[in-house]
Formats: structure tokens, sequence, C-alpha cells
């Protein structure tokens, strides 16, 4: 590991430079929920595709219920019904009306639509006692939607919103980039498996759990590996075996200075894997890279279980989003007032958790607990994180801080 500690930007950067999008191809509606759109989607189709009538009622010429009132009702007779689907009636002559259902479309001959509720209900001939706007009650061809708009753009996330509206122009399928596939692995000796007896030296393994739900949280297929020792060739034997299902590899622990750093200790001959410092707290020891014959990025964390948590927030989360071709990369920030004040290193920049609230109705953040890196219990707790710059020592309560929410999808 080097001495010289890189900036989080740059670290970040290293990380994108390296990641590539994954390749689109098409993918049916349903599969391509929650995904970003690689193409431009143009509406084959206009919506409405035809003239139809919003109510159930009378399809009629406006000129013939013009004056129609209760006191002087306007006699035609019914010459046909349309229903939806069942458009066998296509025009309709001067001086008659047909029965018409809501979404079926109107005949040609006739402008506008009578309610049921602004008549008798007539069978074989119906009584107007209201009339109707010309075009009032049609839905025109086109109204929402005509033939060669753009109604999606590249880079929209396809919520039911937009998948409702591509089946509604008739696309069953639309080209994106697939969901990444995450592989998480855990290293120490000392970890376990939660439900597993714990010895007076072992503690349950959290990370793995924590990353694998994070990495999912943030659309991935997250693929969660059982606990590996603190033997070097133990963890290139299962990182070889996983490469065949990863776009991405996340292992935490493993990568500080000490003498089983397991991960450091395997991946440093290879010569692909950059371990060094970044300037930040927590989450100072860091390292990236590729690994196999297909150059897999793998992003080693600290294993602490706040420090490899916040390192997720900043560059795996960034990772997992280019890889689905979904921007902002980073999580959007905020501005909030300090509610305590909060002590931090000086040339690292601080990640403190905090819970957000409205104070006078403005953004407001509170520290939560001690910052150790090992309390993950706080994390739970906490909602934001409070960034505190590299160059600033000491924040009083009341100033301004940026924070990133954590529980906003974006």
């Amino acid at each position: 590991m080097t001495d010289a500690l890189v900036s989080v930007e740059a670290h970040l950067e290293r990380i994108l430079t390296a990641v590539d999008p994954l390749p689109a191809f098409d993918q049916p509606l349903m599969e391509a929920f929650g995904l970003a759109a690689a193409e431009d989607v143009y509406a084959r189709v206009a919506l409405p595709g035809f003239d139809n009538s919003a109510m159930d009622g009378y399809a009629v010429a406006h000129a013939d219920v013009a004056t129609a009132s209760r006191e002087t009702p306007v006699h035609l007779p019914v010459v046909g019904e349309i229903g939806a689907g069942q458009a066998s009636l296509l025009a309709m002559s001067p001086g008659t009306a047909v029965k018409i259902m809501t979404g079926a479309p109107v005949p040609a001959g006739a402008d506008s639509v009578v309610p049921y509720e602004w008549t008798d209900h007539g069978v074989a001939n119906v009584v107007i006692s209201q009339a109707p706007d010309r075009g009032q009650h049609v839905r025109p061809k086109g109204q929402d939607i005509s033939e060669g708009d753009l109604i999606v753009q590249a880079g929209t996330v396809l919520g039911p919103r937009q998948i409702g509206l591509l089946a509604a122009i008739g696309r069953p399928s639309v080209r994106s980039r697939p969901r990444p596939r995450v592989v998480v692995m855990s290293t120490g000796s000392e970890l376990r498996e939660p439900g597993s007896a714990l010895g007076r030296d072992s503690i349950y393994d959290g990370n793995s759990f924590l990353l694998a739900a994070a990495a999912r949280q943030a659309g991935a297929i997250a693929y969660r590996v059982g606990i590996v020792p603190d033997e070097p060739r133990t963890f290139l034997n299962a990182l070889n075996d996983q490469l065949v299902r990863a776009d991405l590899v996340v292992t935490s622990g493993g990568v500080s200075m000490g003498d089983y750093d397991v991960v450091k200790e395997a991946l440093s001959p290879l010569g692909t894997v950059w371990f060094g410092g970044v300037a930040m707290q927590p989450g100072k020891p860091q390292g990236f890279g590729t690994v196999g014959e297909d150059a897999i990025p793998i992003v080693t964390l600290p294993g602490n279980p706040v420090s490899s948590y916040i390192s997720f927030e900043q560059f795996v989360l960034p990772a997992i989003r280019r890889l689905m071709g979904r921007t902002p990369y980073t999580r959007p920030e905020a501005d909030a007032m300090l509610t305590h004040g909060l002590r931090a290193p000086e040339g690292r920049r601080m990640f403190a958790r905090g819970i957000l609230s409205v104070v006078d109705g403005r953004l407001a953040v509170t520290p939560v607990g001690p910052q150790g890196s090992h309390m993950i219990g706080d994390l739970a707790e906490s909602d934001a994180l409070i960034v505190v710059p590299e160059s600033v020592t000491w924040v009083e309560a009341g100033e301004t801080v940026t924070v990133q929410p954590l529980d906003e999808e974006f």
C-alpha cells in the first residue's frame, strides 16, 4: 500500500474510468422494469389510435342536437350500437344516433357524444334533453401521443408509467442494459455465519449481508459468497470460482497493513490491482483493479462495517450505476443545518452518520452517536451521511453542512 493518500474524487475517477457500461440488448418489458433505456423510443402509432368515445352514450352530429334542452328535447332514431373492440358500424347518416360505449370508435358522420345521463336511454329512438358542445366527449386521434413522437429518451429509468406507455404503443421489448451481477465476498478467519455458534474470538459476518443488500438496492443482482478465511490460496480459489458469474466483485476486509490482510496479499502479486489510502474517514484503506482473463473489475473495501458501507456508497454504488447506464453516478447532495457540533480529522474527508429532520422549516441533520467505524448500530439508525471537507476540523452547531441522504432513490 502506498503512503500518499489519494482524494476521494481521484479514486472514484479511477474506478469509473475502468468500468464500462454493460452491453445493451432488447429485453421484454417486465424484464426491463427498473433499468435504463439504452435507446430513444419513438411512437409507432398514435394514442388514441382513432377518434373514440370518452363516455357511454350516443354518437351524434352536433348540428342535429344543438338545440336540445329539457323544454325542447330532440328525438333521434338509433341506427346501431358500437362497443369497444366491436366496431361493425363505421359510419352514420345525419339525423340519426348510434349507441356507443366508452373507448369505442366514433363513426364517420358523428362529431360529439351525448352521455346517457342526458337522454332517456332509448333503444330504437332516443330523447336527448341536453346538448353537448361540438366535439365534447370525443377523444380525438393523437390527442395524447402522435405517431413519431419521442416518448422515452435513452437513459430514462423504466418505471411503471414508462413500461405502461411502451406497451400502449405496441412495444413488446425495449433496448436496455441488464442488471449487473455483483459478487460479494467477506474475508476473515474470525467470521461466522449468522445462526451458528460463536467462539470466544469469533464474530458474525454482517458485512457480506450489508453489502449484498446494498448492491441489490442499487439495482444489481447480488451473489453473497460464503466466508473466506485469511488464507491467500483459499481466497484466490474462491475468487476464481466466482468470476464466471461476475460483472463486478466486491470484497470486505484484508486490505490494510496487518499480517493477515489476505486480499492485499493475494492480489498484489497480480499487478492488476491497486492498493492504497484514500483521504477519507472512515474508509482510508482501499483497493481497485481487475482480475481474471476477462478483466473483471474488483473493488476491495475495508473490513469495519461502517467503513465498508460508506466506501460502498462512495465507490461501488457509482460503479454499479455506470454498469447499468444510469446517471447520475453519485448520490445527490443537499444542504442541512447541523444541530450539534462535530469534530473532523484534518486532511481527510469525513463521512459522519446522521439523522435528517426539519427544524423551523429547514432541513437539519443530527450526528448519530460516536463515529467509530465499527458501530453498525449507529449506522442502522442513521439515514444520511454528513460530508465534512478535508480542510475542516470542527463544525459548529447551526452551521450549514453537506449531506448525502441514504434512503432516497435516485
